[in-house]
């Protein structure tokens, strides 16, 4: 069956030695396209990384059973349409899981991409973070009101001084940092070398992820207030739990979530020259292990006879955030007249007063996503490779595509 919804397109790259110049994919061009359709599924090649291990023993085999999405069409807002196939090629599709009552209803492999090959989530991996989280708080090791300085007292003479963990995790600290993503210059840069994402210049130190914090030392509004998306902040949530815990973050992942998940395969994130995660977008997982996650979901954080989860931080998720706060951030033009909040690392559609249409999901940078609907059991994980970071276009239009599906099987 996998090899029967398996499209292989050629990427030719990397594929000869030496490489040709225009082939060769680098830690200079692997975020660009069209290098990122190989690099996408072949992070640890090119940026250091620790293993996040599964238990074959206990891996999730789900039932399949084919629908036929031939006849979808998505309705653009210029009153044409794309057809399915259409779609998942526009939005530079890698690999498409899509879940009915935790069954596999479609699933779907481009650009040598297959079952077993581990992709980068981006700032899914976010979402991801936020459900440990919500175990950690479970267990007791830490409370969501706690100061961050209270655990890392090196950051006192940061813009972190008075946040709370509930800042980082709703990303409402006031941090003056800029997520820009074609940004040449700027602390945006000094981020990604000290994570190990951009090469360094000729002659210039290595830094790390954990001494960047000190650059982050001005305020542009109070802690608490609107939305206002820093990566940071959640990677600073991965130092705060190796503090807490004294694991590291890769070990603890495996052991409280992917195993118990009944993964099917070892995860994998990418580490700065000393160790520290990138747990705000280096996260690579195959995907239909991302959709697992999707399911542990929508069962309440209960799988394989056990409660992984606690119910009540995924009810919080799903109940609790501030609409205002979204509002006043700077990721609401991405939706437009969209009734939605962020909450934990996940963003909350409420699907404009129609409880059918609500969405839980995650997003990362270039396409790569994680839909939940509740209320009909769907579950949508789709990785890709995109050209633009953030496509203005292409986001509103992959939510109307997932509403149509949605519309599609409310009633089988």
């Amino acid at each position: 069956r996998q090899n029967n919804m398996n499209t292989t397109q050629k990427l030719y790259m990397m594929n000869q030695f030496p490489n040709n110049p225009d082939q060769q994919v680098t830690l200079a061009n692997w975020r660009t396209s069209p290098y990122n359709k190989w690099a996408f599924q072949h992070v640890r090649e090119l940026v250091p990384s620790a293993n996040i291990q599964n238990n074959p023993s206990k891996a999730q085999n789900l039932p399949q059973e084919k629908y036929d999405f031939s006849a979808v069409k998505v309705e653009l807002d210029n009153q044409s349409q794309l057809t399915y196939e259409e779609f998942l090629k526009i939005t530079d599709t890698d690999a498409l899981i899509i879940l009915k009552d935790g069954i596999i209803i479609e699933e779907r492999y481009f650009h040598e991409m297959a079952r077993s090959t581990p992709h980068i989530l981006m700032s899914v991996s976010k979402s991801i973070l936020g459900l440990l989280i919500g175990i950690l708080i479970d267990q007791k090791i830490f409370k969501a009101a706690d100061k961050v300085c209270a655990i890392l007292p090196e950051l006192n003479s940061t813009a972190y001084k008075e946040a709370t963990i509930r800042d980082l995790l709703d990303m409402r600290t006031g941090v003056t940092f800029v997520e820009d993503y074609l940004a040449t210059s700027g602390l945006m840069i000094d981020y990604r070398k000290a994570t190990n994402w951009n090469p360094l210049e000729n002659n210039e130190s290595p830094s790390d992820l954990r001494s960047f914090y000190r650059l982050l030392d001005k305020k542009s509004h109070p802690d608490g207030k609107q939305f206002n998306y820093v990566s940071p902040n959640s990677d600073l949530l991965g130092w705060i739990i190796e503090r807490s815990t004294g694991e590291r973050f890769s070990d603890l992942l495996s052991d409280l979530f992917w195993k118990p998940l009944g993964a099917t395969m070892p995860s994998y994130i990418t580490v700065d020259r000393l160790g520290a995660p990138r747990v705000a977008g280096g996260l690579c997982t195959t995907a239909i292990d991302l959709a697992l996650v999707g399911q542990l979901f929508l069962d309440y954080g209960f799988t394989n006879g056990q409660q992984i989860l606690p119910k009540n931080w995924l009810q919080d998720i799903q109940e609790n955030g501030s609409r205002d706060a979204w509002l006043e951030g700077n990721f609401a033009e991405y939706f437009p007249n969209r009734d939605m909040h962020y909450r934990s690392k996940w963003y909350v559609d409420h699907g404009a007063n129609d409880s059918k249409a609500e969405l839980v999901f995650g997003l990362g940078v270039h396409g790569q996503n994680l839909f939940i609907n509740s209320k009909n059991r769907i579950v949508i994980a789709k990785f890709s490779s995109q050209a633009a970071p953030l496509d203005p276009h292409l986001i509103p239009m992959t939510c109307k595509w997932v509403r149509t599906l949605i519309n599609e099987l409310e009633d089988c």
